[in-house]
């Protein structure tokens, strides 16, 4: 196209108005720009036209501002599996400051409570090898593979979407699984036998049998007790923070009937909203006083 130019951001082509009086360029002017293709030696008046950036693969907004996509980025899969990550999770974006260290608090939580039931698996086998019965090895494998994804997907999500976009109808969502996670918990940590766990129950009761697999499966047991415990203070922490926003059943139950929870353009609303009531709190001016006082004394008696 005779008279077309290379803009000298992103080498984006821009259009050109004939009525102009024509001009001329200086050739490899783009290099501190980030262009690498040289100016055409004329052009007339620039008629700027949607553009796009190549390079990011990106599409530019009205404003010249690159709108990136999220990409879903976990559960981070090695390269050479066949299967792409699920969620996009970003608690630096997503999150506002004042939930940021409440939900990265869950976030280790779940993390904890994975790597208990991946230990719990090593403690059946022991259990296994000691004299134990198969059946606790294979349900042990069994709750890894089922409540390491269910735990993220029913009561981590939530509250990560519920911390994002402050919204009950979620909350309640993570108050009822993980009231069951808490059960659950606590009857891990108990440890009936036969029901796949190392409990207090199965490994004190082991102890008499063998004292090396006894030992090995007291680690789980140490370690289910430490989720159920973090689990009550967690679950009570997030309750009294829901109950001091003025959160309530009844505004869970609006949001179901209304479809808020749904809809992404009230979710990016109450995301947004959140975000500048945070940032205006951050940013409130705090009255300083002066270090030395100062006292006005009056001359009548």
């Amino acid at each position: 196209m005779q008279g077309e130019v290379l803009s000298p951001l992103g080498c984006a082509r821009v259009g050109v108005c004939p009525r102009s009086k024509k001009l001329t360029a200086q050739q490899g002017l783009t290099e501190g720009l980030g262009c690498t293709e040289p100016w055409s030696s004329s052009f007339s008046g620039l008629c700027l036209l949607p553009v796009q950036d190549k390079r990011r693969g990106q599409a530019a907004g009205p404003a010249g501002a690159i709108m990136a996509e999220k990409v879903n980025n976990f559960p981070p899969l090695p390269k050479f599996i066949p299967l792409k990550p699920c969620f996009y999770q970003d608690f630096e974006a997503d999150i506002p400051p004042q939930h940021l260290n409440m939900t990265k608090r869950l976030y280790y939580l779940w993390m904890l409570n994975s790597v208990t039931l991946a230990v719990n698996l090593v403690g059946c086998l022991a259990w296994l090898i000691g004299g134990g019965g198969a059946t606790n090895f294979g349900l042990a494998f069994l709750w890894l593979i089922l409540f390491t994804p269910c735990s993220y997907v029913c009561w981590f999500r939530p509250i990560y979407k519920a911390f994002k976009t402050d919204s009950s109808f979620s909350f309640m969502a993570f108050f009822f699984t993980f009231m069951a996670q808490l059960v659950i918990s606590i009857i891990q940590a108990v440890g009936i036998p036969g029901w796949g766990v190392c409990g207090w129950i199965a490994t004190i009761a082991f102890f008499g049998t063998n004292v090396g697999s006894a030992v090995v499966m007291l680690i789980p047991t140490v370690m289910f007790t430490a989720v159920a415990v973090f689990s009550f203070i967690a679950l009570s922490m997030v309750h009294k923070f829901y109950r001091g926003s003025g959160g309530s059943f009844s505004k869970a139950q609006e949001e179901w009937t209304t479809g808020a929870w749904k809809n992404p353009h009230v979710q990016q609303a109450a995301q947004n909203a959140a975000m500048g009531a945070a940032q205006g709190a951050m940013n409130q001016p705090q009255t300083q006083y002066p270090a030395t006082p100062n006292y006005t004394y009056s001359n009548e008696m």
